[in-house]
């Protein structure tokens, strides 16, 4: 009885690892196309086709095209946390911590494809008709806000202004520097990204 337990969770557990990675390869087809194509140009069949799954199986896991660009937002949000909690272990001074965020901006900016401006605003668009917005600005205070208690603790920030209103500071400047680039052609972000880091560091030094 015990070995049939033991056999029917590891079972189980394949078949869990087995769906998250079906999900994976559908969500990162969808990031590759609409990516290169933009998200009009990208139908469903075409994501099937390069995830190598059915359209069955694409709509197990996602009931429409809108759902799978849900998650691809969701998870570009987890990604986007996990760069400015990579930046906070830098053994560097807060002033570096904050050029070196928004440099990678810069960087994952130059990566991606030509269609990825109208991906990220669709995702905005799709994050504030579900409501999330309000939860994804909370998940990035709280994120820049670590990255300001870190400065603060070690003294190389100003307290002049309080942590809220600092946080605040890189997070509008976060915010500006994606909406001019998603909405403005040739916009040069990486310029803008170094001043807005300079400007920044400037203003909240001690």
């Amino acid at each position: 009885m015990e070995n049939a337990e033991k056999a029917q969770g590891v079972e189980l557990g394949r078949r869990e690892r087995r769906k998250l990675e079906v999900r994976a390869r559908i969500r990162e087809a969808g990031v590759a196309l609409f990516d290169a194509r933009g998200i009009q140009a990208t139908t469903i069949q075409d994501i099937c086709e390069r995830a190598d799954v059915a359209q069955k199986t694409f709509f197990n896991y996602f009931p429409s095209r809108r759902h799978l660009l849900r998650e691809i937002a969701q998870a570009s949000l987890g990604q986007l946390l996990l760069d400015i909690e990579a930046v906070r272990k830098l053994p560097a001074s807060t002033r570096e911590k904050i050029h070196a965020f928004f440099a990678r901006i810069a960087d994952n900016a130059d990566e991606a494809g030509p269609m990825h401006r109208e991906l990220l605003t669709e995702m905005v668009h799709i994050a504030h008709e579900s409501g999330r917005e309000h939860e994804q600005a909370r998940q990035l205070h709280e994120a820049f806000g670590g990255l300001v208690a870190d400065g603060l603790e070690a003294g190389d920030l100003t307290d002049r202004y309080g942590a809220d209103a600092l946080t605040e500071m890189i997070m509008g400047a976060f915010y500006v520097l994606m909406f001019n680039w998603a909405n403005l052609d040739a916009y040069p972000l990486r310029e803008h990204a170094v001043v807005a880091a300079r400007f920044l560091t400037d203003s909240m030094e001690k």
